[in-house]
């Protein structure tokens, strides 16, 4: 069986699909988290299923691409059940939902969550009397601490099985409005059975104007205007409009039964938590500060003694299996051209990416904590006063935030923008935000070039990302995208203690998301570098990498980038390796260097001045992003074109950038 799991932002839905499932789905706390829908297995002693994590809607009124994916899949896959999860210290504005749901005639079980926080804060429900009222099952539980879970599954499964629709179907009084769903579901209802929705949500829909519905209604033009007439004198003899008159009927049948089973709690502590907080963190002199010195400190902490400690460790115990092998294969008297391969590319290209794992991983932890803390929602908040300054709302910030991590999801985060122009708008500035893979590249050249000065280093790279970012922000107002960004409206959590286990799972998400791609697209990476660099090209093994078949490809690029102080082939090669992944650029470097990855910062020297490196630092910076990012771009934007107009703008303002940065930073030195 197939059950939908269906719930408003921020009530703990992906925290219950995790204690469902046992799934690896990160959990976060703000909204926009669940972009696509989420499928995960659930087993028990006496049932087992399917269940589909979709995203976090407040309604079903198709407004932004959450809800349509929602709609569409109740509407398409027809699930066995609807599993409804509903936040119960906010329980008239989740239930507002939960009508729309009703309204389907799916199979369908409520689970009122945070039921601990209710009675922690004098609150009750009475769920008996409730459930009677929806004509629903209603099981309380607490996601969080797994209480109340396994009788959710068992109750849900026997909805389904035994097909227990919905007993109460009909929200609204004697009066125009009644008449107008009534006369309306008599005239559609066997346009709404032979498309496969009942009849009731048919109607409602088409009082809402939902286009997609009377399209799939296949209606007449002469039953439309029937339709029309009837919604029009409902309108004048109610005294509002359609929409406003469908949410009232709504929302006066969730206040009789919040009258009759619902005892309010008192200020919730976690609320008055919250509220003093925010006096500081959403403070308007305040904020900005404040978050621009968590940064720093996260900065800090990441690349700074701790991270190094970490990752120079991890290199040296890499380093330390690197010798034991070329030992046992120089014993054996294997060939010295398979041990080059195993040494010099495997060991070397993909060694000196993995030796940079403990530092992703310390940046992942510290994100994760800002997200299940409630602050990043803050952040988007108080941003977006200044994000609508150039051309963008602050629901624009939670994508271009998960671009720290990886361009990837921040690309298919952007879904979650209601109009398109924001949404192209977003994408195209993602790539700018310094991406997580960056970080080898940033560290080893720290290391080599700015011993002292890593944070600060650090700090200016993800800053000057975001300033490029914003300057191109501000050009791509005026000349691509005029007009308005969407009103943002924003949900602000109740601040939590972060889950560990949310913690944890995304850093096991980021750490095998890195480790497949140093196996993968890296290794592939390293070995093909390798390959150029041992041939000619008479695939003759040669004994300078400068006759080699690398070489000959470095010298044609490298023309390009001299005069951004960086001429040599072998930098030209690295530059083009890291479009596969940006890791790859120091694996390169490391195999045309013939170093390893402890010893490829100094190294360094023999190719870069401090001027170059700074260069070069900017460079890679901006320049256009992995071959997965472009492809993630392509799907979003729907268009090749496009995608390669973005590919060479981004190199544009890479080069010309790095160019300014060179000649100015001659002045300086």
């Amino acid at each position: 069986m197939i059950f939908a799991l269906i719930g408003n932002q921020n009530c703990g839905k992906t925290t219950l699909f995790n204690q469902m499932t046992g799934s690896n789905q990160h959990v976060g706390n703000f909204p926009g988290v669940t972009v696509d829908q989420k499928m995960g297995k659930f087993t028990t002693a006496s049932v087992d299923g399917t269940v589909v994590d979709l995203p976090g809607i407040y309604s079903l009124r198709p407004y932004t691409n959450e809800e349509i994916v929602t709609r569409d899949f109740l509407l398409k896959e027809k699930p066995d059940g609807i599993i409804n999860i509903v936040d119960a210290t906010n329980i008239e504005r989740n239930l507002y939902l939960t009508l729309q749901l009703i309204e389907m005639r799916i199979p369908m079980v409520l689970a009122l969550n945070m039921m601990d926080e209710v009675r922690n804060n004098g609150g009750s429900i009475n769920v008996k009397e409730m459930s009677r009222l929806l004509g629903i099952p209603i099981i309380p539980i607490s996601a969080i601490r797994n209480e109340g879970v396994g009788d959710l599954i068992h109750t849900a499964y026997e909805v389904a099985e035994n097909k227990q629709y919905p007993k109460v179907y009909d929200f609204c009084t004697p009066g125009p409005v009644h008449r107008c769903i009534h006369g309306l579901y008599h005239q559609l209802e066997d346009h709404a059975s032979r498309s496969g929705m009942n009849g009731r949500f048919a109607a409602v829909k088409v009082i809402e104007g939902d286009e997609d519905i009377i399209e799939r209604l296949k209606l007449s033009e002469n039953e439309l205007e029937m339709m029309e007439h009837s919604i029009i004198e409902m309108e004048r003899d109610r005294g509002l409009d359609r929409n406003a008159a469908m949410a009232d009927m709504r929302y006066s049948f969730i206040e009789n039964i919040c009258e009759q089973s619902v005892v309010k709690c008192q200020v919730s502590k976690e609320y008055e938590r919250s509220v003093q907080i925010d006096s500081v963190l959403t403070n308007r002199y305040l904020a900005l500060p404040v978050f621009a010195g968590i940064m720093v400190f996260i900065f800090w902490m990441t690349f700074g003694p701790f991270g190094s400690f970490l990752s120079d460790a991890l290199s040296a115990g890499i380093d330390w299996v690197s010798r034991e092998i070329e030992i046992l294969l120089t014993n054996y008297g294997i060939n010295p051209v398979v041990k080059s391969l195993v040494i010099d590319g495997i060991f070397t290209g993909v060694g000196s990416v993995l030796s940079f794992l403990p530092v992703i991983l310390i940046l992942f932890f510290f994100l994760s904590i800002l997200e299940d803390t409630g602050y990043m929602a803050r952040i988007a908040f108080v941003m977006d006063t200044f994000l609508r300054k150039i051309g963008l709302s602050g629901r624009s910030f939670v994508p271009m935030l998960l671009g720290f991590g990886c361009s990837v999801p921040a690309v298919m985060a952007s879904r979650t923008l209601s109009s398109e122009r924001d949404r192209n708008l977003t994408i195209m500035l993602i790539p700018f935000i310094s991406c997580s893979a960056k970080i080898p590249i940033y560290t080893v050249f720290t290391a080599a070039f700015f011993p002292h000065r890593g944070v600060l280093v650090m700090s200016c790279l993800y800053f000057g990302g975001i300033v490029i970012g914003i300057l191109m922000a501000l050009i791509f107002k005026k000349v691509l995208f005029a007009g308005k960004p969407m009103p943002f409206v924003m949900e602000l959590p109740n601040y939590r203690f972060p889950s560990l286990k949310s913690v944890l799972l995304l850093m096991w998400e980021k750490a095998r998301d890195f480790l497949e791609r140093a196996f993968t697209i890296i290794f592939l990476a390293s070995m093909i570098i390798w390959f150029l660099q041992t041939f000619d090209s008479r695939l003759n093994v040669v004994t300078d990498s400068a006759n080699s078949l690398l070489a000959i490809l470095g010298h044609l690029l490298a023309p390009i980038f001299k005069p951004l102080g960086f001429a040599d082939w072998r930098i030209s090669t690295a530059l083009v390796t890291g479009i596969t992944a940006k890791e790859a650029v120091v694996s390169t470097l490391s195999v045309l260097l013939g170093t390893n990855a402890a010893h490829v910062s100094a190294a360094l020297g023999t190719l870069f001045t401090v001027r170059s490196a700074v260069s070069f630092l900017v460079f890679t910076l901006l320049y256009t992003p992995c071959v997965a990012a472009i492809a993630a771009i392509k799907q979003e934007m729907h268009s090749t074109l496009k995608t390669i107009g973005i590919v060479i703008m981004q190199c544009g303002v890479a080069w010309i950038t790095a160019w300014l940065v060179y000649i100015g930073s001659g002045v300086i030195l």
